[in-house]
């Protein structure tokens, strides 16, 4: 019985030392690039927009770069339609993932606006259903176009706001693609867009979307190669980063000429065999940073 007793546990001993050696080599269990970039906002995937549909033939060659695409809701800025329409269907079933946006409304458009507020939610409502129409769920974050840098004047803001509020009720995200590059005030003080905006939110949570093409920190057209984290804009809660327009802003991008392409624009990478397509560079904490994926 003792010989018995001791060879069970040499067996035991054995067992028990093939199973802990079992667990060392198993690899570690890996998450899928939107938990982890959910996780950790030091992460970047690199995206594109631009006013303009790229075309159907052309996603395949280009997702091969980008992750995800900006994704018009109406009319783009300086433009007269919206070829971006009825195409999210085939942009989901190519892999990308969406930045929805929204063209809002200039300075000039709400100096002569009676009631901004009304005006918000006036375009508020118009976000809302053609997000519905277009298949993107509750939950997706739409982002409103501010182009114009520096302070919000009074009447942006109470816009701006109001706009935001009705998209949260409506069950979405707001979001908002404003400036994060510093305006010089008064004396030695200076402001971004992003962070008059943030400072003035009043507790509502709003995603930013951020340009700053200014060279540094943009690593212009280069940075599609290895795209920096959102944060490297400058602004640190940024959740997307426009690090290059094209053409190149020679006012903004002037100390990196180099980076951009002779014409002055930014491409997809050579040999991936996309149609010679400009576009705008972004990095991103989420390959899906509007969590436009989702079905209905």
């Amino acid at each position: 019985m003792r010989g018995l007793g001791k060879f069970a546990v040499c067996i035991l001993a054995i067992f028990s030392f093939s199973l802990v050696l079992a667990v060392v080599r198993s690899p570690a269990h890996r998450q899928s690039p939107l938990q982890e970039s959910a996780q950790n906002p030091d992460l970047a995937y690199l995206g594109f927009d631009r006013n303009d549909y790229p075309g159907d033939s052309n996603l395949p060659a280009v997702k091969q770069s980008f992750s995800f695409a900006g994704y018009w809701l109406n009319v783009p800025p300086g433009a007269k339609s919206n070829s971006w329409a009825g195409k999210r269907a085939i942009l989901r079933d190519s892999g990308f993932g969406f930045l929805v946006l929204f063209n809002g409304r200039t300075s000039a458009e709400l100096k002569r606006a009676a009631d901004p507020a009304a005006l918000a939610e006036a375009d508020a409502r118009t976000a809302i259903e053609n997000a519905k129409r277009e298949g993107f769920s509750p939950g997706t974050v739409i982002f409103l176009d501010q182009e114009e840098g520096g302070r919000l004047l009074p009447k942006q803001e109470e816009y701006f706001l109001a706009w935001a509020d009705g998209i949260i009720s409506a069950g979405y995200r707001a979001g908002v693609y404003c400036s994060g590059i510093p305006v010089k005030e008064d004396g030695d003080q200076s402001i971004t867009t992003a962070n008059d905006i943030h400072d003035h939110a009043g507790g509502r949570k709003i995603i930013y979307f951020v340009y700053n093409d200014v060279c540094p920190p943009s690593p212009g057209c280069a940075g599609a190669k290895s795209p920096r984290p959102p944060s490297a804009s400058g602004i640190e809660f940024a959740d997307v980063w426009q690090f290059a327009q094209s053409p190149r802003r020679t006012n903004f991008a002037r100390a990196c000429p180099a980076n951009y392409n002779r014409d002055g624009n930014c491409y997809p990478p050579p040999g991936n065999g996309a149609v010679r397509i400009y576009l705008d560079l972004d990095s991103a904490t989420s390959a899906d940073p509007s969590n436009g994926r989702q079905q209905n």
